[in-house]
This record gives C-alpha cells, structure tokens and sequence, in this order.
C-alpha cells in the first residue's frame, strides 16, 4: 500500500516539477505514473552502480556529484517512458534537484522516514 501512495504523490510531483521548469514535459498522469514506476527501478538498480563507479568524483566534490547522478537517472527514465520529454541536462538537473526537495519537504510534513520509503 505505501508503494502505490509513494508513486502517486512521485507521478504527483512529476507534473508540479513538469509545470515548474522548462523543458520538461510529462503529456499525462499515466505518463507520470510510468516515469515514477521507471525511476523508482532506476534508483534501485542503476543508481548504486553509479553511485559506487563514482565514488571519487562524489568525495572530491563533497557529495555534489550526486545531483548529477540524479539528474542522469530523472534524463535516463523520461527517454524510456512515452509521452514525456526533457529537453537537455540543464531540464534534467533543474527537474532533479526540484523533485528532491519536494520529496524531501512532504516527509518532512508528513513525518515519513526517506530511507524506509518505498
């Protein structure tokens, strides 16, 4: 049940961030909701593996690289799910560091702990 509510506030999310910054488009709901099914099973494969492949850039840049690695994963699901569209990295990066922050500021709200989120 708290996997079906986490990925509809993210498909929620998705549209605000969509209307926010330009350049990235999502057409619909059901193209939000397949971005957030996408970018939670990237986050869960892919981003590790990136994660741990950069472990020196992130030290040497003090944990910023990693807005990167969230930028990519935000670009890398919109080009595999239909109906949504980021036009460059500058979209993807803006689109990213949105989404964390409002994800951030609704467990903060609604008292949810991030790391046991699904």
């Amino acid at each position: 049940m708290e996997l079906a509510v986490h990925l509809v506030l993210t498909a929620a999310l998705l549209l605000l961030v969509a209307n926010m910054v330009t350049g990235l488009e999502i057409e619909s709901w059901g193209a939000a909701f397949v971005v957030a099914v996408l970018l939670g099973l990237i986050n869960a494969v892919v981003r590790p593996l990136m994660i741990a492949l950069t472990v020196p850039i992130t030290v040497l840049t003090f944990g910023l690289f990693l807005f990167i690695i969230n930028a990519l994963m935000l670009w890398m699901a919109a080009a595999i799910a239909p109906g949504v569209k980021v036009n460059g990295f500058g979209a993807a990066f803006f689109g990213s560091l949105l989404l964390t922050i409002l994800n951030v500021l609704i467990a903060f709200i609604f008292d949810v702990d991030l790391m046991t989120a699904a």
